[in-house]
């Protein structure tokens, strides 16, 4: 840190500001939350805010924020500043993109940054991505073999232009959605997101008599690295090495590879030996396999320290070009989710070696099980609506795993009334479901059992997006699996994990989420522990029996 920064700001000021800038993040979310159309956003928390520097560095996100959009605007704002330069940015422009290699990893995510200026000089720039309630195309699936079946791609452009809308980009965008209304609501939410931080911003900068935000920006960044690193430096020096399993598609499983070295304060991921890339959707391209890296990596070493651009200069990602954490364009990567939420596994497995009582057992909610449904409803009007639910989180050296808790991703299961009252679908049951937690020291935590039956006069479009069938999400430090995933249609049938299928009036879909990875040896369980569990049904007595050694 420069010594002009060091004197400039009292760490006193320093966290007042740091404070007053994470609301300004907040309540530009709090906009586009309250005035958004899909239960995706306001639902199911699948969004985020950003505010970043005139360089384009962020400064601070929402407190509540996505973790596959961490660290992921800045690098977006860069490459569209490539394509317009700063120079052609005025006063009330807003840019949108969805472009998987320069964004958030697949088509359904918009990103939209807008610049800032305060008397006349640009001093920073809003961004918001969000979850679109559609994109054309194939709905979100995993079955397509390449990106131009997925949907629309939106290079770079400008949405509005000084304030005007750009109407030729608007209609051709609605043109190709099924949901029109739901997809322009939600943008123009995102829009009020980046105003609202817009003028929250100019007061900010009036009521602390600043100019603009260079030297804030750099203390408060050479703060995050510093914490970061001294968070690295504990992290005894070595070299550690994980490797998971998964599904994958069909005869294309999927294997990761993960090393992580670290040398002082700094940290390198690599991922040398991962599968190649496949034709199917499930490739994760670089930026969100760097955001799914990073974030659990801040979860275990300095998970209280807010996050900006200098929180990750210290950790260095690779993944070979080609391979499913880093594929060449076009592939599809509609599905990324189902590879890239298993980064933090393989992350914690390896930092196991060093830090074991830090991480947590694989999540059964990792990577997140989604069904899509799509067609007409009761009223003859075209609807689109995604069932978000978890399974359970795995365990840790200090407690059980939580239940029905989405990790690595942060996504709400939201409202069960808000997504029957939007499809001719009715859930007629969502419980816990027993023994499906890991057995350990610390039990892994419970998935749930879903139930949905289709209620409408005519067959509904369904797309599946699951993993875990085959590989269930490992305990740790001797800790017992977790229960996989199951999915079959109410007369048996069991329909492909990761393809569209069409599904008949009457017809249920069953679901049964998994359950996470227990910690530690099951036989050191406290006692009153396990008949507890048992008392509510958490497990049965055969798996007291089994595998706590209870004679109950």
């Amino acid at each position: 840190m420069a010594e002009s920064v060091k004197s400039a700001f009292d760490p006193v000021s320093l966290e007042i500001y740091w404070n007053r800038l994470i609301s300004i993040a907040d309540e530009s979310a709090a906009a586009l939350l309250r005035t958004s159309f899909s239960t995706i956003v306001r639902e199911s928390n699948d969004f985020a805010t950003v505010l970043m520097d005139a360089n384009g560095d962020s400064l601070s996100e929402n407190t509540a924020g996505i973790p596959s959009f961490v660290g992921i605007l800045p690098r977006t704002l860069r490459k569209c500043l490539e394509r317009i330069p700063l120079a052609q940015w005025k006063p009330g422009d807003c840019i949108i993109t969805n472009d998987p290699w320069l964004a958030t990893g697949h088509l359904p995510d918009i990103t939209m940054a807008a610049p800032i200026f305060h008397r006349g000089k640009l001093v920073g720039f809003s961004g918001s991505i969000a979850h679109s309630p559609d994109i054309g195309g194939s709905l979100w699936s995993s079955d397509c073999r390449e990106l131009f079946e997925e949907g629309l791609r939106i290079l770079p452009v400008k949405f509005l232009r000084e304030g005007e809308e750009n109407r030729d980009l608007i209609d051709l965008i609605l043109a190709n959605v099924r949901v029109p209304d739901q997809v322009l609501g939600d943008l123009y939410a995102q829009v009020n997101a980046q105003r609202m931080c817009a003028r929250r911003l100019d007061e900010f900068l009036d009521d602390a008599g600043m100019d603009d935000l260079t030297g804030l920006s750099q203390a408060l960044q050479s703060r995050a690295e510093r914490a970061m690193r001294d968070a690295i430096e504990s992290v005894p020096d070595g070299t550690y090495h994980s490797a998971l399993d998964a599904d994958g598609f069909d005869a294309d499983e999927t294997h990761i590879e993960c090393t992580i070295r670290v040398r002082g304060s700094d940290m390198s991921v690599d991922y040398a030996g991962t599968s190649k890339q496949i034709d199917r959707g499930l490739n994760s391209v670089m930026n969100y396999t760097y955001a799914y890296t990073v974030y659990p990596i801040k979860c275990a070493l300095d998970p209280l320290t807010p996050r900006n651009e200098g929180s990750y200069r210290s950790i260095t990602i690779d993944a070979p070009e080609g391979s499913i954490l880093n594929p060449r364009y076009p592939a599809a990567c509609n599905a990324r989710q189902l590879t890239g939420h298993l980064l933090a596994g393989v992350v914690f497995g390896a930092l196991a070696q060093a830090i074991p009582d830090k991480v947590i057992a694989e999540s059964g909610s990792a990577p997140t099980t989604r069904s899509v449904y799509s067609g007409i409803d009761r009223r003859g009007n075209r609807f689109s609506q995604i069932l978000f639910a978890s399974g359970g989180m795995g365990g840790s050296a200090v407690q059980d795993g939580l239940p029905c808790t989405a990790f690595p991703t942060n996504a709400g299961a939201g409202s069960i009334e808000a997504f029957e009252s939007l499809a001719p679908l009715i859930v007629r049951k969502k419980e816990l479901r027993p023994d499906s937690g890991g057995a350990g020291k610390y039990r892994g935590g419970l998935g749930q059992d879903i139930v949905v039956e289709v209620v409408s006069t005519e067959p509904l479009r369904l797309s599946l997006l699951s993993d875990r069938h085959k590989y269930p999400p490992l305990g740790l430090a001797g800790g017992e699996c977790g229960a996989r995933v199951e999915i079959q249609l109410g007369d048996g049938r069991k329909p492909h994990p990761k393809s569209r299928d069409t599904i008949r009036p009457g017809e249920q879909l069953i679901v049964r989420y998994a359950g996470g990875g227990g910690y530690g040896d099951a036989r050191e369980r406290d006692r009153a522990l396990v008949l507890r569990d048992l008392r509510d049904g958490y497990i049965s007595a055969q798996c007291a029996r089994r595998d706590y050694g209870l004679d109950a």
